[in-house]
């Protein structure tokens, strides 16, 4: 198992979560961006940069993802085409997307794009928050408990 960050817009309170728990359990982090990131020495730990371009992290990410992995994403298409691959998906905030809440996420997201482009002010996400921290720190300490503790 691995785990795959759409790093170009995730918070740096999740990436330093990420980086104490791929040391903690010794799981391969891999941050996934159009940037040069820098990360911390560690042998768990590597960032990929991909060429500038609409969707290029993402699509790396979906050839790189095998069923069990963990994605960490924002992105409601990246979350669903991980899911298609038999991943688990979570975002920033600690939400899971799951197999039951994509499709309504997805036509959710069409309906605010409509709205947009028609000129309608939609406003945008509330800011992260210490509280999103916590929720995301939560979900996956519980996800890596479960993982380590399931039979092989």
């Amino acid at each position: 198992m691995q785990v795959l960050v759409d790093a170009d817009a995730c918070p740096v309170a999740v990436k330093e979560i990420l980086f104490r728990a791929a040391r903690r359990v010794e799981v391969c982090v891999t941050l996934v961006a159009n940037q040069y990131l820098r990360t911390p020495p560690s042998r768990f730990i590597k960032a990929l940069q991909v060429p500038h371009g609409f969707d290029a992290a993402d699509n790396r990410i979906v050839e790189l993802v095998e069923g069990g992995d963990l994605v960490i994403t924002a992105d409601i298409p990246l979350a669903a085409a991980a899911l298609d691959k038999g991943a688990h998906v979570l975002d920033p905030r600690g939400t899971w997307f799951s197999s039951e809440n994509i499709q309504e996420r997805l036509t959710m997201r069409e309906v605010m794009d409509q709205l947009r482009n028609s000129g309608v002010q939609t406003g945008g996400p509330t800011p992260y928050a210490a509280g999103d921290s916590k929720a995301f720190a939560a979900q996956l300490d519980r996800f890596l408990v479960r993982r380590r503790d399931a039979p092989r």
